[in-house]
This record gives C-alpha cells, structure tokens and sequence, in this order.
C-alpha cells in the first residue's frame, strides 16, 4: 500500500481500534491457481503476547484446502472512506486550483494462516463472535439460545481460521496535507452531511485539527 508520509498511522492502538470497529475483511492468499479473495468478519485477539485475527469459513469454502498451512495472507480493513469535492476547499474560490479527492482510512494486516478443525475451539470462537456482535442488540442472542443438538450438528460445517500477525500497517488519508483553511471546510462539509462515513471521516480529520491547534 503506497503511504505517503503524512498519511501514515503508527499508532498500534488506533490500527487495532479499526479492525475491531470495522471487522468485515477482506482476507487474499495465493493457491496454485492464483490469489484467492473472500469476504469474512475476522476478530483481533492476544494469545500469550502474540497478536492473532480469528474467524471462520464455512467447511464447503475450498479454501481450506487450495491454501497451504503456515501460508503468507493479506488481511485488508477498510474503515470509512467518502469523495471529497474541490467545493470544499475555500481556496479554491479564490484561485480555482483544487481537484476532488476521495478520503478513506484503511488497515493492512500480513501474517500466517492456519486452518482449525477442532469444534471445541470453533465453538469458542463462535461464541465469542457472536457475544461481541451482539453486544448492541436490545435482546443480545446467544449460541445457548440455540438447541444444543443443533449447534454440534452444525460445528463440523465450520473451518476455523487462526492468523498469526506479522506486521500491521495504516493509512489515515483524512486531507492532512491540506492548509488549516482547507481542513475546517472539508470539515464543515462533511458535518452536514447525512451518511455515515461522511461524518466518520469528519470525525478522523476533526482529531488531526485539534492536535495541530
């Protein structure tokens, strides 16, 4: 991932604050066929001191098999991104030099993937999946809520994915390079609009604001 100086986060707590806030990930491999891409929801954990992102596959997902054990992947969060207009920008109406731009923060995560196929761990996992995701609801569901017989029938369905993490890195691209005029506008923009990552991503450059003030 090109990351110009400006947009690069070393903070170790702020790059695992993303992958928790924003799970759904995109883990690619590669097999003898190429790389292999798929979309699943990975949780960050400490295992006696080592960093590790945890999830599952269903057991139909080849994956398991055309990837090998101990394997390099590639584990990519993305956070809130949104397009950010040249209207913006308050210099731009006073010498028209501006472009859009698009603003997004994003994690990048290497390490080394196993496969489980322990239904003890997998349960483990799933329980902790699913108390954490449910934590908001307002009747949290629960894997006791399910039949027991149910839920081991459905264990062996389940491939667990264990990835020992070799490096993480970040990219905050939140219009740091741009002048403190600039800043305020995107900012007052972005404010005033009503989606979700718009307001994220105001929120990402408001604290780059307040430590240069």
């Amino acid at each position: 991932m090109y990351i110009p100086n400006k947009f690069k986060q070393s903070d170790a707590a702020a790059l695992k604050t993303l992958m928790v806030d924003y799970p759904f990930a995109t883990l690619i491999g590669t097999s003898e066929l190429g790389l292999e891409v798929n979309h699943i929801p990975l949780m960050f954990k400490q295992v006696d001191g080592k960093d590790k992102l945890q999830g599952h596959i269903a057991k139909a997902n080849p994956l398991w098999k055309s990837i090998a054990d101990k394997a390099e992947v590639l584990v990519v969060f993305n956070g809130p991104n949104c397009y950010i207009s040249p209207n913006f920008y308050p210099t731009k109406m006073a010498t028209g030099k501006a472009v859009p731009t698009w603003n997004y923060v994003a994690v990048h995560v290497k390490g080394h993937i196993s496969f489980v196929h322990d239904n003890t761990w997998n349960l483990n996992l799933l329980d902790r999946l699913t108390t954490h995701h449910e934590a908001l609801q307002p009747k949290p569901w629960s894997i006791e809520d399910a039949p027991k017989q149910y839920i081991a029938k459905m264990l062996p369905a389940v491939v667990g994915i264990d990835i020992d993490i070799t490096s993480i890195t970040g990219k905050w691209k939140v219009s740091q390079n741009q002048p403190t005029i600039n800043k305020q506008g995107i900012f007052n923009a972005l404010s005033g609009e009503n989606e979700s990552h718009a307001l994220k991503i105001a929120e990402f450059l408001k604290s780059y604001m307040e430590e240069t003030t």
